[in-house]
This record gives structure tokens, C-alpha cells and sequence, in this order.
């Protein structure tokens, strides 16, 4: 089944377009100077990301969990307007010097703006109005992000939550010490009763929960 699900996943890589250059080199970075490559968001993920940026056309995008900088870069390339502007919020402080790298090369430091820190404390601080919000941080933070971030995400705006299928434990008994699973499955229980919200799962890699602001 492994090995199907992996020829399954090299035909649909084969079908879409081609990784561009500097997330590619992102990508290589990554495998050789992280400890956790599995947390790039990669190609398929970055195709899809940049592609829902150039459908919505967004002015402001803020990103929680920048990582290395593939997921923001990705997003960017998909960008038209000149003032588009994307916030995005890492609490790793040893990598900021290796995601402003990227940012440089890839010629978005006057887009992208690279907030070091707990997004908990910076959110607060960001006085704009969002049309699209990457949820990508520490999971058994997403509730506490989403309350954050709601009233700056204007009406039509959307939100995009990764990675909340988590390898499939939400269907699975749950230890009691796992408080990530546990903090995934309240998010999710929590957009499925907001009637604030339409919203959709992507069960693509780990899953995306595609949220919009009625």
C-alpha cells in the first residue's frame, strides 16, 4: 500500500507545475539543515497555497508558522497586487537568519515581513486587516490563534489550518497525555459548530481545514 500511495503521489507531483527555483532550494536547505524537514509545507502544498493567493487575490496574508520560509515564498509568488503585504510570525529564533536569507533571494523582503516571537503576543500587535491567515503554529495553539485572528479577517476572508487530520489520530483512541491530537480535535470540533463560518476539509498530506468568513 506504501509503495502505491507513493507512486500516486509521484504522478500527481509529475502533473502539476514545477517547483520554482528558490523553493526548490528551500526545499534542499531544509532536508540538510533541519532537524524536522517533515514540517516544510513542499511542493504540492506550495503549488496549492500559491494557487488559492492568485484566486483570491489577496491585499494582507499572515502566516503563523513561517518554519523556513517555503509556505510565505510560496504564497507570495502567487501575489498580483503591488501593496500586497504578508506578515508572518516564527517563534524559533535560531532560524530567522536562515529564513530572511531565502526572503532576500527570492527578492520579498519589502513583502514578506518576518515577526520572531510567540504569535500569541505579536497578533495583537498587527493593526491590519487580513484576507487570507495561514495557520501552521503550534497546534495545541490553533484555538487560541483562531480567537486572535477572527476579528482582523475580513468578511469573505478565508483561513487555512494545517496539518488537522494529524497522521490520522483524530479517528483514533487518544492517549490521554497526547495533548496535540487533543488540541486538534477541539479545534476542528470548534470551526464545525462557529456558524460564523463555511467551511471544507482538504484531506490532501495532512489535512487543511479551508475556512471562510461568512
Amino acid at each position: 500500500m506504501a509503495e502505491n500511495l507513493s507512486e500516486l503521489d509521484q504522478y500527481i507531483l509529475n502533473h502539476i507545475n514545477e517547483e520554482d527555483d528558490i523553493l526548490n532550494e528551500i526545499n534542499r536547505q531544509t532536508h540538510i539543515k533541519s532537524l524536522q524537514p517533515r514540517m516544510l509545507s513542499g511542493h504540492l502544498q506550495g503549488q496549492l497555497l500559491k494557487m488559492i493567493v492568485k484566486m483570491i487575490n489577496p491585499v494582507n496574508i499572515l502566516e503563523i508558522g513561517t518554519f523556513t520560509g517555503y509556505s510565505a515564498i510560496a504564497m507570495a509568488l502567487g501575489l498580483s497586487k503591488d501593496d500586497a503585504q504578508i506578515d508572518t510570525i516564527e517563534v524559533n529564533d535560531e532560524v530567522e537568519e536562515l529564513i530572511q536569507s531565502f526572503i532576500d533571494k527570492a527578492g520579498f523582503n519589502d513583502v514578506i515581513h518576518l515577526h520572531i516571537g510567540s504569535a500569541i503576543e505579536i497578533i495583537p500587535q498587527l493593526d491590519k486587516e487580513y484576507d487570507l491567515v495561514f495557520m501552521d503554529g503550534n497546534k495545541r495553539q490553533y484555538r487560541h490563534y483562531y480567537d486572535l485572528v477572527f476579528d482582523k479577517l475580513r468578511s469573505g476572508g478565508f483561513i487555512l489550518a494545517d496539518n488537522i487530520l494529524w497522521d490520522g489520530k483524530v479517528v483514533e483512541e487518544i492517549d490521554v497525555n497526547d495533548k496535540q491530537t487533543q488540541e486538534i480535535i477541539a479545534f476542528n470540533q470548534m470551526i464545525k459548530d462557529d456558524e460564523r463560518v463555511e467551511k471544507v476539509i482538504l484531506p490532501m498530506r495532512d489535512g487543511l481545514f479551508l475556512i471562510r468568513k461568512k
